[in-house]
């Protein structure tokens, strides 16, 4: 659910005003569709890992951590069947690409190239740590169908700085938080993931980094849109960024502690919705 914040936070500032009715009800129930479909398919490639960290004790303790909020990994746990789970993907994946043909049919090529990219993260768990840049290329992937949904044709520096904003929150906010949480249940099965490869001290570095560029980024884009961002809307964009990302991340810098790796990636998950917030009330106001 919010998820779905970066998808409408796109699609109202290329916009620069609401989209029409149909336009916004088909898209929501796309983009959920959407979203459900990937995390699932996430699941359904990575389940036999998932077991293996299940059976090791692992996803115990994630009773503070907003992925963990109702059951982390419900195939891993026996909660639902593998042929149940596959049906649960399919249904949702083709509720998503009906939706996403009746808003354009380049919103298919993104949501199926979307897909693609998290069936190639997921099978590269014991590959490379550099599947965290995949991570951040299936994150954009939503918000950039919902633009070529509004509009069939988008400016290219939109999408780019659109791209690069999501990818550094993602990255920094999203992706390597999350492994740190499982960086000892990854440590015993050999996963490559960003945390396993350097270390607590240079993910905490890569982090961030990530996100010092995170804001810059949504600067630049809140300029190439239609709408004219007063001062105090500008502030309350940076306010977001360093009370949600930075403030966190030098946390987690200075003590390198899971609860704060949990805390960074909960706080981060709110960003999009902040900035959601701040543009719904300029369209308003």
């Amino acid at each position: 659910m919010l998820d779905m914040a970066t998808p409408c936070l796109a699609a109202l500032l290329w916009l620069g005003a609401f989209p029409p009715m149909r336009v916004a009800l088909l898209g929501l129930v796309t983009v959920f569709a959407g979203y459900t479909s990937v995390y699932a398919l996430n699941d359904v490639i990575n389940h036999r890992s998932d077991r293996k960290k299940v059976q090791q004790g692992g996803f115990q303790d994630a009773g503070n951590y907003l992925d963990g909020v109702m059951v982390r990994h419900p195939l891993a746990h026996g909660l639902i069947g593998l042929g149940e789970s596959l049906l649960w993907t399919t249904g949702w994946a083709v509720l998503a690409v009906a939706g996403a043909y009746m808003l354009n049919p380049v919103c298919v090529l993104v949501f199926m190239s979307g897909c693609a990219l998290e069936a190639v993260y997921c099978l590269m768990w014991r590959v490379t740590w550099l599947r965290s840049i995949v991570s951040g290329a299936v994150k954009t992937s939503g918000a950039l169908a919902a633009v070529f949904a509004v509009d069939p044709h988008p400016s290219f520096s939109f999408l780019l700085f659109l791209f690069l904003w999501l990818f550094f929150w993602e990255i920094g906010g999203q992706n390597i938080p999350n492994d740190w949480t499982d960086i000892e249940e990854d440590r015993r099965v050999q996963a490559k993931t960003i945390p396993v490869r350097f270390g607590p001290e240079a993910a905490s570095a890569f982090i961030v980094c990530s996100l010092l560029i995170t804001p810059a980024v949504s600067y630049v884009l809140l300029r190439l849109t239609p709408y004219s961002f007063g001062l105090p809307y500008l502030a309350a964009c940076l306010l977001a960024g360093i009370c949600l990302l930075l403030v966190p991340a030098c946390r987690l810098f200075k003590t390198r502690e899971r609860n704060h790796a949990i805390a960074l990636f909960n706080r981060a998950s709110y960003y999009p919705l902040a900035l959601l917030v701040v543009v719904t009330a300029r369209s308003l106001l």
